[in-house]
């Protein structure tokens, strides 16, 4: 089993914004600042949402295509134990493995209710998602390359291993955060490090926007709060 962070530290990491958070994980020079979030393949769906903080519980699908053998694919409950093994909260990372990547969709109307029952908080795809309406009125994020009307044949393949989502690769375990900017994962071992050096960051923010928005406001003024801030 991973680390995992204080409730009082994920309550803290909620607070911030995909930016600053981004912003503040550069500083520890732990990984390129290219890398460590999905890119723009993914987008968020309910942008009014506050954003969201929670452990990878990771899951692989198929089925664009129908079953070889006779009769349709036989549902799984399993992933459903899998999820609950994992700290609180949860965030659902659905890898579609399909040769049609989001045809149909595994999470819908009745999956986002059972998500939220078993403490997921969103859920993040490549593929699609659908019943956009039911999750929206649960307050369930959804991140997802796609919307669609069907659920087509899609089938729960594996579960509990490595996933990739958007350019950004996610083990089990993972903790991510997202919100109406996209998903990244958070290094644990920098989880703690991480509020007070976003408070440093959105002070110096606010000087200059408070600058820009003076009355005062000059170029020298600027370069000048810009070195000061730099130094």
């Amino acid at each position: 089993m991973k680390t995992i962070v204080s409730p009082e530290l994920l309550a803290e990491l909620r607070q911030l914004d995909a930016c600053t958070l981004a912003n503040a994980i550069e500083t520890f020079h732990e990984r390129l600042r290219n890398e460590g979030f999905v890119n723009g393949s993914v987008r968020c769906l309910f942008p009014q949402l506050k954003p969201v903080a929670g452990y990878a519980a990771t899951v692989k699908i198929r089925g664009s295509a129908p079953p070889t053998a006779s009769g349709p694919y036989q549902d799984r409950t399993d992933w459903w134990d899998y999820i609950r093994s994992l700290p609180s909260p949860r965030v659902v990372v659905v890898e579609d493995d399909a040769t049609r990547v989001g045809l149909g969709s595994l999470l819908g109307g009745v999956h986002v209710n059972i998500l939220k029952a078993l403490d997921c908080v969103a859920a993040v795809t490549n593929g699609s998602v659908r019943d956009i309406p039911a999750a929206e009125e649960l307050g369930f994020q959804l991140f997802a390359g796609n919307v669609a009307v069907s659920h087509a044949y899609v089938h729960i393949v594996e579960f509990g291993g490595p996933v990739e989502i958007g350019g950004l690769k996610i083990a089990s375990g993972d903790l991510l955060h997202g919100d109406l900017h996209g998903v990244q994962s958070i290094p644990l071992e920098l989880a703690e490090k991480i509020p007070p050096v976003a408070a440093r960051i959105m002070a110096r923010r606010r000087e200059l926007i408070a600058l820009c928005q003076s009355p005062d406001f000059s170029l020298e003024k600027l370069r000048q709060a810009v070195a000061n801030q730099n130094s």
